[in-house]
């Protein structure tokens, strides 16, 4: 009975570990100690072979009673994680206590059987109550048996995380989250977004006082210029830009992806829809344009139109490469970060001079995730065809 008793407290705390419950694992395998070491003493110290076949007395209770002693202690926190749970893990810590008790008692020969007898029988009724109320409401998915409230609450949620944060902070796998996003871009405001390279910093084209924002945010020098994202190449098609056949054929194997082109700057980005923000991105004659490759900042253009795009960072410093460091350094400044994890890229997108391309071909600016060489590679590639 012993062996049966401390072998199905062992699988209990076994199984509760399996299911990452630390706090039930813990003192299932504590009780099983408890239990077993309990239960072989008292069986052993009664066994008629020789008087005892383990004397603990005259003297040689020093070991067994500092044992129960630390079974005490250690069961005392056990009690006190356990009321944070519910009410029959809670009985069931102070039926083991006393149950320490009584092991305590017994190393100083001092246990009275009726308290002993008692004390077992609380615990055999706790234990039985609480096998069947879990075997019962896990089977049935609801609490047929009552295991009563935590006594003690602590006032933390997922909630209130979220509200600590210092902007509005959705996932992008969520269509909620888009959408949260498309509406505060669509409103005005500058939010952090991924690309296919690192984090940027979005606003909308129809809203020029948000395209200044973004360059207070950043503490970006007025002269340079800001490019804008669009969803598909299709788009650019049927704004009517004059592009060369050249051009065309080099967009078309560089898009999309992490290059960025650099074309001539018209009335046609109006039929874009870049609206208002017409003077606030790219110079005076020239614009630079990309098409991402990520489905998610895809999709949020389709619902905001063409954005105003830069790299999520303080002028001058490290491109930001997770949601976290997009919040923690600039989300004071920013009304939505959409977060999706690490960024595919640790540098920014390679940007292509194209505005000359027909008569000397193009000039790299920046060299970034697409090395110069095969930027170069496609557009021989595309010249000898």
């Amino acid at each position: 009975l012993i062996l049966i008793g401390g072998f199905v407290q062992l699988l209990a705390g076994f199984l509760a570990f399996r299911k990452y419950d630390h706090l039930g694992g813990a003192a299932f395998l504590t009780f099983s100690a408890l239990w077993s070491s309990y239960g072989a003493t008292r069986v052993l110290c009664a066994a008629p072979v020789s008087g005892h076949l383990l004397d603990i007395g005259a003297g040689n209770t020093e070991g067994f009673t500092a044992g129960s002693v630390a079974f005490l202690v250690l069961n005392a926190f056990l009690i006190i994680l356990a009321s944070s749970f519910n009410v029959v893990l809670l009985c069931l810590t102070l039926a083991m206590e006393l149950l320490t008790v009584c092991f305590l008692l017994f190393t100083l020969e001092s246990l009275p059987l009726p308290f002993e007898i008692v004390t077992l029988s609380i615990l055999s009724i706790i234990c039985f109550y609480g096998a069947t109320a879990s075997l019962a409401n896990c089977m049935f998915g609801k609490e047929l048996l009552v295991m009563g409230p935590p006594l003690l609450t602590v006032q933390s949620s997922k909630k209130d995380g979220e509200d600590a944060l210092p902007c509005v902070c959705p996932r992008s796998h969520l269509t909620s989250g888009l959408r949260t996003i498309a509406e505060l871009l669509n409103t005005g405001a500058v939010c952090g977004v991924p690309t296919d390279t690192v984090y940027a910093l979005a606003a909308s084209c129809k809203h020029p006082q948000a395209i200044e924002k973004v360059y207070r945010i950043k503490d970006r020098p007025q002269e340079k210029p800001i490019c804008i994202f669009i969803s598909n190449l299709e788009q650019l098609r049927a704004a009517a830009p004059p592009i060369s056949p050249l051009l065309w054929e080099f967009m078309e194997n560089v898009y999309p992806g992490g290059i960025g082109c650099i074309i001539r700057k018209g009335e046609w980005l109006k039929k874009l829809g870049v609206g208002a923000g017409y003077s606030r991105v790219g110079t005076q004659d020239s614009i630079m344009i990309r098409v991402p490759d990520l489905t998610v900042l895809v999709h949020l253009i389709d619902m905001t139109g063409p954005l105003a795009i830069t790299s999520a960072n303080p002028s001058g410093e490290v491109d930001s490469t997770h949601h976290d460091m997009v919040i923690s350094r600039l989300g004071h400044k920013l009304e939505g970060v959409l977060c999706d994890g690490e960024s595919d890229e640790v540098v920014a997108s390679t940007v292509v001079n194209c505005t000359e391309i027909d008569e000397s071909g193009i000039t790299i600016v920046r060299e970034g995730c697409i090395p110069a060489g095969k930027v170069m590679q496609i557009f021989e590639r595309v010249k000898s065809r």
